[in-house]
């Protein structure tokens, strides 16, 4: 009993690890996406920030200055991404996948080209990287039934990163929802005419916007490879800027239901990497295949059929000329 609880709790530590690059692309795309920038580049900047941040670490073996680089490159990406939508008023779909081709091949072409590994970094030493955090006494209570585990293993053992994506999600909403720019924020998204009208820079708005989702996402690409892993390997944000999307529009471009749907998505992930080896009486060995398709599968069910109508932002992917 004791074990299947540890399992548990395990499995949910798990969730919340696996889940945070999701959290924290999911509530960059919201900020994007809220000011009537549509931004499918999410996996691009996280897979760009990934690499930033894992070469400067290789070279530096400074955590904290690899991720400041992580979080350079995705902004100016992200600025990119504006100056083709906002200034030039292009196609925002077509903007974010070039940003997606884009890191997706230079990450691979500089990497070969300064580490001679075919693309990847060399694995980074601990102090080049954001390791666990362990709790004040958690050594000590961890061993205390159903509450020493929970604080020992699932309140804590996970890395800085981890934290900021949590704490990210009351902020966001609280900056969407409760601020003066957070009613602007939404505001250019709804209407922008009227925001203009207001005397209001919509072009500056988004513009700080799209930075906003390339801070986020920076900080989940730096989580990529200099806390989840030990480096960065090639493509290796596999997807997850397009499911952290998903997320988004499943939980209707709201801050809470997006966390819910990764934590969704993430705990099917974590249940995924349990189950590979595990034979399963009456079924047999899950392919690996098999398990690694299943967060995608779900991506693809859920938005479907299973959201309901989830309305974007009326002026979402609509550039915004001044009259």
């Amino acid at each position: 009993m004791q074990d299947a609880y540890l399992i548990v709790l395990l499995t949910l530590s798990a969730t919340i690890r696996v889940s945070t690059p999701l959290i924290l692309c999911a509530m960059a795309g919201l900020f994007s996406e809220r000011s009537g920038i549509v931004d499918v580049g999410l996996e691009g900047k996280m897979l760009g920030a990934a690499f930033g941040a894992a070469a400067v670490s290789a070279v530096t073996h400074s955590a904290v200055i690899a991720l400041a680089a992580g979080i350079l490159v995705a902004i100016m990406l992200a600025l990119i991404h504006g100056f083709a939508s906002i200034t030039q008023h292009g196609n925002q779909v077509v903007s974010g996948v070039a940003i997606n081709i884009l890191t997706s091949g230079l990450t691979i072409v500089l990497g070969i080209a300064w580490f001679h590994q075919g693309g990847e970094t060399p694995p980074l030493p601990q102090e080049g990287r954001f390791m666990p955090i362990a709790l004040p006494g958690a050594a000590r209570i961890a061993h205390v039934p159903v509450l020493g585990p929970i604080y020992a293993h699932l309140i804590g053992g996970h890395n800085i990163i981890v934290y900021v994506a949590l704490a990210a999600v009351p902020l966001t909403h609280w900056i969407v929802s409760a601020t003066r720019f957070g009613l602007r924020l939404r505001a250019a998204g709804e209407n922008p005419q009227a925001v203009d009208t207001a005397g209001i820079s919509v072009a500056w708005l988004r513009y700080r916007a799209v930075m906003l989702c390339g801070a986020l996402t920076g900080i989940a690409g730096a989580y990529l490879s200099i806390a989840q892993n030990a480096g960065f390997t090639r493509d290796m944000s596999a997807g997850q800027g397009f499911i952290a999307l998903a997320a988004l529009i499943f939980g209707k471009w709201r801050a809470w239901p997006a966390l819910g749907a990764c934590l969704l998505f993430g705990f099917l992930d974590a249940v995924a990497i349990r189950l590979q080896g595990i034979d399963i009486p009456g079924i047999g060995e899950i392919p690996v295949q098999f398990i690694q398709a299943l967060p995608y599968a779900l991506t693809v069910i859920l938005l479907a059929g299973f959201i309901g109508k989830a309305v974007a932002p009326r002026a979402s992917g609509i550039p915004y000329r001044k009259e």
